[in-house]
């Protein structure tokens, strides 16, 4: 196994997967659930799994330097096919196993791969697709088999087929898989992953084995990560929050991976596992809050003002027990007795009882959201990361938790904020470059290793915590001078379980106004509650009761973003609600649900203009896309509602 000269530490995937392997090869590495099964596969399986993986690689001529893509649901199969490809010298490149065929072409064609695994024939029928327009694929293997039966396989392969190929050709290769493992060091690429495309085609972010193994070994240190530790990869392989916890941190530690059913089980399979170390992005953690709210709804009236009475008392000093701060003895009877009867049931119903570290990033999340689960004592943190980092720039301590900071430099990472407020970075995680994008490499990381986050932000004083205001090209000033950061404003409406997305408009005019999506499952739960009929998500987004229900949720954040000076100016004035969900497949969010606000401008330009020109509705056409690509054009006329502003609380003060 190859070792660093000086440290002594392994220095490549492979090399951690044989460490565990004859350390603790009897400890379960990896889980899946099929048919309702969960099926277990311990270190030294895996170690044999990937092996031969590798070895069939061989036998199909894979070269050092070679692309391999890699596109599907979590499964263990498919996180073993990314390490065989390591160990033999070739690069994974996991890809969105939602993207659409056309965003699939860019990449495929932009890394060069020669392999493509595929979980299953949906994604080979895309790969198919868009194989004329993209030089270099030589090989496409599969997972699945179902429906493959018919397909020519002059150039393609069962990965099962593949291993047992590698199994029987051994002899031929061991000595040259051996030789290619060992050479592997710090300095050779791990992974190469497409970072989210906001603003642009995706970049190729080259990250090496010192990037994601150093990265895995401080996180792993700062959050007393154990072998005994358990996680769900249920996130995009693509994303690299998923490879740092599924494979760097996993093969760190050893903990054991845990991959779900399918995306509709998810939350099922997670309350079977009951991870002690979970991630997700704020969207999760909306969609299950929304998804109580609802249950709360629709329970009885007594069942509910205990759940209310309870939720109060966590409220108040749920964070403060756990962090270890000064509780009365009542208030600490009071929380124990809501654990007994609600917060200790919700947790078990949510999955999270034994979570011992629980992550959020990837955008910012709500303070109230935030607040709600830590308040029933879960160990919820946020994290200030991404993909050019291997995730971590910062972390919060336990003890020193807050929705209103993203915490400290984690460790190795310097962080700095330069003087037009923009937060720089330079740390071990350093991704090594832009693929084939010397421009964009050069102008994000410079001759020092400092890399421009886009985030606007700085460090408080006294506890050192960092602030993230916004993304730095969104933050702006209104056409008063002050200051415009419109994901403050937007995550606060988050809050609400009828608000899904929110979009605020404000640089440079004199007010700012607002496109909201509301949650169909719960504006359609309160409908059918109250027995309102409706055809479509349009309908029911411009019913009247709902309008005037989002206005009321609108006026609530205006009052407390009036509560701070610094941001007074952002109070929504103007609103409306979207006849459709922001979608990915029509280019108005990233694969990871991020907004692309230069294109939702551009595309709903008439409905700004109409916010900004006082009327009160307007007709609109808008193109979509159909689950299975065909194009067409849904029509609407949306009412537009002003909303109640108020005085800034320093204003006040001063009158």
């Amino acid at each position: 196994m190859a070792r660093d000269a000086t440290t002594g530490e392994l220095q490549s995937i492979p090399a951690l997967l044989a460490r565990n392997a004859r350390d603790f090869g009897a400890m379960p590495a990896f889980r899946e659930k099929e048919f309702g099964i969960w099926q277990s596969w311990t270190w030294a399986q895996t170690a044999d799994e990937i092996r031969s993986m590798a070895l069939g690689l061989m036998t199909l001529g894979i070269e050092r330097g070679d692309h391999v893509a890699i596109i599907g649901r979590n499964r263990p199969a498919l996180y073993w096919s990314m390490v065989a490809a390591q160990m033999c010298g070739a690069v994974p490149v996991p890809l969105y196993q939602d993207a659409v065929a056309e965003e699939m072409a860019y990449v495929l064609e932009h890394c060069g791969a020669r392999f493509v695994i595929c979980g299953d024939q949906e994604q080979v029928d895309k790969v198919l697709e868009v194989q004329d327009r993209v030089t270099g694929i030589d090989q496409i293997a599969y997972l699945d088999k179902r429906g493959m039966r018919k397909y020519d396989h002059s150039h393609m392969n069962a990965l099962a087929d593949i291993a047992a190929e590698g199994r029987a050709a051994h002899y031929r290769f061991d000595a040259e898989l051996d030789a290619r493992a060992a050479e592997l060091t710090y300095d050779h690429t791990c992974v190469m992953l497409y970072t989210s495309g906001t603003t642009g085609k995706p970049k190729g972010v080259v990250l090496s084995n010192r990037n994601i193994i150093e990265t895995s070994k401080n996180s792993a240190k700062f959050d007393h990560l154990k072998r005994d530790d358990e996680v769900l990869a249920y996130l995009p392989m693509a994303w690299v929050g998923d490879f740092i916890f599924s494979v760097g941190q996993a093969f760190w530690t050893g903990f054991t991976v845990n991959c779900p059913e399918n995306a509709s089980t998810m939350m099922t399979d997670l309350r079977e596992i009951g991870p002690t170390y979970f991630f997700a992005p704020p969207r999760v953690f909306e969609g299950q809050l929304t998804n109580v709210m609802i249950r709360m709804e629709d329970a009885g009236r007594i069942k509910k003002r205990m759940f209310d009475h309870y939720m109060e008392v966590a409220r108040r000093v749920g964070p403060a027990i756990l962090d270890g701060k000064p509780v009365s003895g009542m208030d600490r009877f009071r929380y124990w007795l809501g654990n007994v009867l609600v917060y200790g049931p919700l947790k078990n119903t949510l999955g999270f009882s034994r979570v011992r570290v629980g992550y959020t990033a990837g955008e910012a999340i709500g303070p109230e959201i935030f607040d709600f689960y830590r308040s029933l004592g879960i160990n919820l943190k946020q994290l200030y990361g991404q993909t050019e980092a291997s995730v971590f720039i910062t972390q919060q301590p336990d003890g020193e938790v807050r929705s209103d900071t993203v915490g400290v430099p984690s460790p190795g990472v310097e962080v700095k904020i330069a003087d037009n407020g923009e937060v720089f970075y330079r740390s071990p995680g350093t991704f090594v470059e832009y693929y084939k994008n010397a421009d964009s490499t050069a102008s994000t990381k410079d001759a020092e290793g400092w890399v421009a986050t886009g985030d606007a932000g700085f460090f408080e004083e006294g506890t050192g915590h960092l602030r993230i205001i916004d993304r730095a090209k969104d933050v702006g000033k209104m056409a008063d001078g002050r200051l415009f950061a419109p994901k403050y404003v937007e995550n606060k409406l988050k809050f609400y379980p009828n608000i899904l997305e929110a979009v605020v408009f404000g640089a440079d005019r004199d007010m700012c106004t607002a496109f909201i999506n509301i949650d169909l499952t719960a504006v359609g739960n309160w409908a059918e509650r109250n027995n309102i009929a409706y055809a479509s998500y349009q309908e029911l987004s411009q019913h009247p009761q709902v309008l005037e229900t989002v206005a009321g949720h609108v006026e609530e954040v205006n009052k407390s973003v009036a509560a701070d000076p610094m941001l007074a100016g952002c109070q929504i004035h103007r609103f409306l609600i979207l006849h459709k969900e922001l979608d990915a497949d029509d280019g108005e969010l990233t694969r990871t649900r991020k907004v692309r606000r230069n294109i939702i401008a551009e595309k709903f330009a008439d409905l700004i203009d109409a916010l900004y020109g006082g009327k009160d509705e307007i007709y609109t056409e808008t193109e979509v896309t159909y689950e299975d690509g065909r194009k067409g054009k849904i029509k609407a006329t949306l009412t537009i509602r002003d909303a109640k502003v108020e005085r800034p609380a320093e204003r006040m003060a001063a009158e």
